[in-house]
């Protein structure tokens, strides 16, 4: 009988045992977190400064996901430049992925896909500012299993609207998948890295794009 597991219940041991997922602490695995980040313009910061403001305001209030896509995530796509072409941006994506043995589904929905082509370029969880993005972690994973990109690197972010962690996955002989430190907004211009990471990876996968077509 095959079982079928909601994406959000789903853990990291689930995935190891299942899909043979590893995770990689070598940091030459995922440099793309770590590499030379482009440098942000004053008008960059001022509109991260605002974010900031807007989620203090926020915080005084139970932060629903709606609002940290709303408050949060939308500003960095678009400082990014992940809503311009060649990308584009996608919500609330059904997806499902089945175990190797045949004998599980995990199936769940992606809050924010942002695509090149049919390419996923970058996967994105958001959660309630009370929840650790630790907590979304294996659900991030789990939609990036389900990724029809081959051998292509597919990238992640969780989010709760004040802290960040960038995930990136491999597929090899099994699944491979790195972390980047978390970030927390509000400290040593952290969100500011994050907005300089996500600039980072639109402007390499849009340059592999191009060497490809």
């Amino acid at each position: 009988m095959v079982q079928t597991i909601a994406a959000e219940k789903v853990t990291l041991y689930d995935l190891e045992q299942r899909f043979q997922l590893r995770q990689i602490e070598d940091p030459s695995f995922f440099p793309e977190w770590q590499a030379d980040l482009p440098a942000l313009t004053e008008t960059e910061q001022q509109r991260l400064l605002r974010v900031q403001a807007i989620v203090a305001n926020l915080e005084r209030r139970s932060v629903l996901e709606n609002t940290v896509k709303l408050a949060v995530v939308a500003p960095l796509l678009d400082l990014s430049g992940l809503f311009l072409p060649p990308f584009y941006v996608s919500t609330e994506d059904s997806v499902e992925i089945e175990a190797a043995d045949g004998n599980v589904i995990v199936r769940g929905r992606i809050d924010v896909l942002v695509l090149q082509d049919q390419l996923w370029v970058l996967v994105i969880e958001s959660k309630r500012a009370e929840f650790s993005p630790k907590v979304g972690i294996p659900q991030i994973l789990s939609y990036m299993l389900a990724a029809p990109n081959g051998n292509f690197p597919r990238y992640g972010l969780v989010t709760n609207g004040t802290d960040f962690v960038f995930l990136k996955l491999m597929i090899r002989e099994v699944p491979h998948y790195g972390r980047s430190r978390q970030f927390i907004l509000g400290q040593d211009h952290d969100l500011e890295r994050v907005l300089q990471i996500l600039k980072h990876l639109a402007a390499m996968i849009e340059s592999t794009g191009q060497q490809q077509g």
